[in-house]
């Protein structure tokens, strides 16, 4: 009976770590799920105890750093629009806010732009960095 008791904690764990997403009670899930298999077999209550401290710290000591590294990690690739952010660009022609002109290249591709800071007004030919994309303008900051 007592092996229904931690596996009944730990489905409440596991379903708490689900609804929370912190990688938090998921050990603890680990060692409740261990502790109802040792006192499914007959070990006795100090030996299920043993089983959920042992496994709960051996699962926060393997487990939660690894997942606690996928949370943090951006995406390795970024598409559309999201991919020229950060990346550089050739001045075609003059970029000025007021008269609505300008464009620029990035990669091989010719785009409408505009200068992010409204008063900066920049030359064809030099070099700015894509700070934004709005639609399909450009915003471009030297």
């Amino acid at each position: 009976m007592e092996w229904i008791l931690w596996l009944i904690a730990a489905v409440a764990l596991t379903v708490g770590e689900v609804l929370t997403v912190s990688f938090f009670l998921f050990p603890f899930a680990i060692g409740a799920f261990a502790a109802a298999a040792v006192a499914g077999v007959g070990a006795g209550t100090p030996a299920a105890v043993a089983a959920f401290a042992v496994l709960s710290l051996v699962s926060f000591g393997v487990v939660r750093p690894i997942a606690r590294r996928h949370l943090r990690t951006p995406p390795q690739i970024r598409t559309g629009t999201a991919a020229l952010i950060g990346r550089p660009a050739m001045v075609l022609e003059r970029i000025a806010n007021d008269e609505d002109v300008g464009c620029v290249r990035i990669g091989g591709e010719v785009w409408t732009a505009r200068s992010y800071d409204d008063e900066e007004v920049i030359e064809a030919g030099r070099k700015v960095q894509v700070v934004e994309i709005r639609g399909a303008t450009a915003l471009v900051s030297e």
